[in-house]
């Protein structure tokens, strides 16, 4: 494994060399989908099985050769089946349409079949696949399983969901335990009906949006079957993405002088709207840092590109603020700070009557742009009043 991973990544391999099965939940943008890449690549290559060329031998060298290095005991101990060197990772993402048999197993219309051949066919499942995989000479498998929570998970495991714990796997060397818990599947390979265990060296990482509201939540007994991982939205990792250090207590100057300015004002902003919305809607409808990231660093552009720079960020911002309160126009007011914000916002809420019914209306620029962004991020980051 690299020693550049994040710590989310290391705590990610040891919550699932514990508990097999983990879930890392969290607002959008906080970073699940890329922790899930991080954590498929360091999988991949466990501590011990690193490939550093050793030192040659120079006779003309009065130093000796220094002994190899090894990972660390405790490093091995925390990582998934580190003795198992035929590895492989498994994806899939689940939405509206997932079904049992192309998790598990099933059967489907046979494709393309020739004169003769069986009209229908038994799919091998990603689940299926992976736990085949685990149970190989020397093997180990990953499967991931992005936006868990937009299909009907708990149809897709189908009986696989009683299986799935650790303490209810297969032994680490494929035998039965008193406490191994079986299911009923099709057999791929004879289609038969048999009873199915899962392996010991099979490892479930998951991620959800909790607060993804055009989605229903997860049932409660299939979430005891994970461990659960946590990602919040980060300050500090932003400012680090934009070359800021601590915030400072001076207050934001009417115009920018520098980038330096836009993005101080981009972060406060950020860290403001995130508290309302976490006022109004909870911490669980926050907007990550990742969405005001990207692979362009806007402190090596000038004041002008890096303020376009923010608009697209910006615009991804607002238009969650406006889903996160939609059908709330008052809630979306007081989130931009549009209430009883400073009066240089572009943003105000305006009251009038339809049909004799008191009506709100916020009014500002439909796009941002650069010459209205930076009076915007200031209104948002302004203390009311």
């Amino acid at each position: 494994m690299a020693n550049n991973v994040s710590e989310d990544c290391k705590q990610t391999l040891k919550l699932l060399a514990r508990s097999r099965n983990v879930l890392v939940s969290g607002p959008p943008g906080t970073g699940k989908s890329k922790l899930l890449a991080e954590v498929a690549l360091a999988f991949l290559t466990p501590p011990g099985q690193q490939s550093d060329a050793a030192p040659k031998h120079d006779p003309n060298n009065p130093v000796p050769i220094p002994p190899a290095k090894k990972a660390s005991d405790a490093l091995t101990e925390h990582f998934p089946s580190a003795n198992k060197t035929d590895r492989k990772v498994f994806r899939t993402v689940f939405h509206q349409n997932s079904k049992y048999r192309d998790f598990v197993s099933g059967i489907t219309p046979a494709v393309n079949k020739q004169a003769g051949e069986p009209d229908f066919t038994i799919v091998k499942g990603t689940l299926y696949r992976a736990s085949e995989h685990a149970k190989g000479a020397n093997g180990a498998a990953l499967l991931i399983i992005d936006e868990i929570n937009r299909g009907p998970a708990v149809q897709v495991f189908g009986g696989a969901i009683v299986a799935i714990e650790s303490d209810k796997r297969l032994a680490s060397d494929g035998s039965k335990r008193a406490e191994t818990q079986f299911f009923e599947m099709l057999d791929p390979k004879t289609g038969d009906v048999i009873e199915y265990a899962l392996p010991h060296d099979l490892y479930i990482l998951a991620a959800m949006n909790q607060a993804d509201a055009s989605v229903e939540p997860l049932d409660v007994a299939f979430l005891r079957r994970w461990e659960p991982l946590r990602l919040e939205p980060d300050e500090a990792a932003l400012r680090t993405f934009y070359g800021l250090g601590a915030k400072g207590a001076n207050p934001l100057p009417d115009a920018p002088a520098n980038v330096g300015d836009a993005l101080e004002a981009s972060v406060r902003a950020w860290v403001a709207v995130n508290a309302q919305i976490a006022l109004g809607r909870g911490p669980d409808f926050q907007i990550g840092h990742g969405v005001l990231m990207s692979d362009v660093r806007p402190q090596t552009l000038a004041l002008s590109e890096a303020l376009g720079t923010l608009c697209v960020g910006w615009a991804k911002v607002r238009g969650h603020v406006e889903e996160v309160f939609f059908g709330d126009t008052r809630g979306i007011a007081a989130a931009l700070n549009a209430l009883d914000g400073p009066a240089f916002n572009p943003f105000k809420l305006t009251e009038m009557t339809f049909a004799d019914d008191l009506r709100f209306r916020l009014e500002g620029p439909t796009n941002f742009a650069e010459d209205n962004i930076y009076a915007a991020l200031r209104a948002f980051a302004n203390p009311r009043g």
